[in-house]
């Protein structure tokens, strides 16, 4: 019997391991929806494709494989654009099927008509309508080969006729996809001048990005022969901060410690594995970077040695040619520093915090932190929660931390759990849901309870856009507009059948988390937070405020560390260690 174009798509979909595809039913797709229903693919209702976008996103990220996400003609599809972006930028693995108006009206301005492969040029790499079911199959392996390539998202724009019309010919199917990751070695001139701007450089700093995660050792490797610090990006902290000798924190708006220092004060810092976008926040002489794409380097700073290559494979080839130095002052200065910074203040956020109400968010993502599993995922929503994140959940290798971190869009939270959760409902998935974020796709709640989905939901309650009235206050004006009335998120969560805790005494915070994370099914925690906690110690003056994008940021976000106090001081008794052996 013959089969159509979406029997032939969901066939091709299975054979590349797909196992759910994210969306909301209707018109144009409900062919391909029909073809789902008799495959081994799952589908996922959420209740906005924008959610089905996220999800897949995080699904992809956590798995490194294929997910895909789909949305009928017209609003359908054009819901997707806002998770397609942040996993676009997230180098995530996602193909959107976004169905189109019957082929013979295109053009016509015809009921819901838009141009998708006009709209999601911008937020993916490749982006193709299909015109006929011979071609369509072609540009199905395209799509696919392109978005498993890392280049990003793929879109197929398929008109609902065609959907249904006879498949076309299986030879461009056939391929086998090919998803290899060459190590990219420096070139050679390159190296050579990042090895000559080292061994001529009394101080060297390390800067570290999500590029890092599969080049740890390496990295501490080079430090400890050139006795540098190591700074990271909020995208590097999950992979180098953990264990780390050498750290000194972190830098950005969200940073803390002494990175901003180390940075600054050292003859040479070296970018690897980073396109942190922060100019401000990076000095301007003497910087090298590191990257395996090259269209990353030089476009933040001025960079004078410019390397092309994996973090990992460039350190190895230029560590031998290094010459190891012997002082280790200026990192011993910087580690000092660094611990001093956080010693001052560590108390303003946990003293007494079990009697202070409202609760202080710093608190709740402290014990979060404390309880969760060392393997958990952490989806983090853009805001405040970020810098609770930020600063208080501890890597350890075997943890993940899920957000919008490039694309900065709200609501993300709660979707990326969803897309986490899929991947494997025995491992826990915690989100940093703030009330904003929450508000704005509410209705994915009903997808957890749908499916029975075991996350975790902890929701920063405090009636506030938190990070907009930073922003605010930041460039002077009065905060307008950023307050809202008290939402009881508990009593929605209850009344979808979701379990739901609300906390609004600091004292039962602990047993709360301890309830709900001990649950077997999803749990909504509802905390009410202090809305005028915003990172900002209770010293603050209006100079350090005006000065916020300028270096005195770093003692504006210099409040609240968690157990990275307990690596800085850890970090101060090696130093006397190797004082010990230095002299002996």
């Amino acid at each position: 019997m013959a089969r159509n174009y979406a029997e032939q798509l969901i066939a091709t979909l299975e054979k590349q391991g797909v196992e759910r595809i994210y969306g909301v039913v209707g018109d144009s797709l409900n062919p391909i929806v029909d073809a789902i229903r008799d495959s081994s693919i799952e589908w996922v209702h959420v209740r906005n494709e924008e959610a089905a976008a996220f999800a897949a996103g995080a699904e992809s990220l956590i798995t490194g494989r294929l997910a895909v996400c789909a949305g009928s003609c017209g609003p359908g599809n054009t819901h997707l654009i806002q998770g397609l972006y942040d996993a676009h930028r997230n180098g995530a693995k996602v193909l959107a099927l976004a169905s189109h108006i019957p082929s013979l009206q295109i053009g016509s301005s015809y009921f819901q008509e838009t141009h998708p492969e006009m709209i999601f040029q911008e937020c993916s790499a490749y982006c193709e309508m299909v015109n006929s079911p011979d071609q369509g199959a072609r540009i199905l392996h395209h799509a696919i080969q392109s978005t498993m390539a890392g280049k990003g998202v793929s879109v197929l724009v398929i008109p609902g006729d065609l959907a249904e019309a006879d498949a076309g010919e299986d030879m461009f199917l056939d391929s086998v996809i090919a998803t290899g990751r060459p190590t990219v070695y420096p070139d050679a001139a390159e190296a050579a001048r990042l090895v000559e701007a080292i061994n001529e450089a009394d101080t060297v700093t390390l800067f570290c990005g999500a590029g890092v995660k599969n080049a740890r050792e390496q990295v501490l490797a080079l430090a400890e022969k050139i006795k540098s610090p190591i700074g990271h990006a909020f995208g590097g902290k999950m992979y180098i901060q953990y264990d780390n000798p050498f750290d000194v924190g972190m830098s950005g708006l969200l940073g803390y410690g002494a990175c901003h220092d180390a940075s600054h004060d050292a003859d040479l810092l070296i970018l690897l594995g980073t396109d942190f976008p922060y100019t401000e926040f990076l000095p301007r002489d003497n910087v090298a970077q590191v990257d395996i794409d090259a269209s990353h380097i030089g476009r933040r700073t001025t960079v004078t040695y410019p390397v092309v290559g994996d973090v990992g494979a460039t350190i190895e080839n230029i560590l031998p040619h290094i010459e190891e130095k012997t002082d280790r002052s200026f990192l011993d200065t910087q580690l000092r520093n660094h611990a001093k910074i956080l010693e001052g203040v560590v108390d303003a956020y946990t003293k007494k915090v079990e009697k202070k109400k409202p609760i202080h968010p710093e608190y709740v993502a402290a014990l979060i932190d404390e309880l969760a599993d060392d393997d958990a995922i952490f989806t983090v929503d853009t805001g405040m929660c970020n810098v609770w994140a930020a600063r208080y959940l501890t890597p350890n290798g075997r943890r993940e931390e899920i957000g919008s971190f490039r694309h900065g869009t709200m609501a993300n939270a709660l979707p990326h759990a969803i897309g986490a959760q899929f991947v494997d409902r025995d491992r826990q998935v915690v989100s940093f849901s703030g009330d904003g974020g929450l508000g704005m796709l509410m209705g994915e709640l009903l997808t957890v309870k749908q499916h029975e989905l075991p996350v975790k939901a902890v929701v920063f309650n405090n009636s506030s856009l938190g990070m907009v009235k930073l922003e605010m206050l930041v460039a002077g004006m009065p905060d307008f507009g950023t307050d809202h009335d008290e939402v009881n998120f508990a009593a929605i969560a209850e009344a979808v059948g979701i379990k739901a805790i609300r906390i609004e005494d600091p004292k039962k915070l602990r047993k709360g988390l301890q309830e709900a994370f001990a649950h077997p099914g999803p749990v909504l925690v509802d905390v009410v937070t202090d809305p005028d906690a915003l990172s900002i110690p209770p010293e603050i003056t209006w100079d350090m405020l005006v000065g916020f994008t300028r270096a005195s940021t770093r003692s504006v976000f210099g409040g609240g560390v968690g157990k990275m106090i307990g690596l800085a001081r850890a970090n101060l008794r090696n130093i006397g260690a190797a004082a010990t052996v230095e002299t002996t």
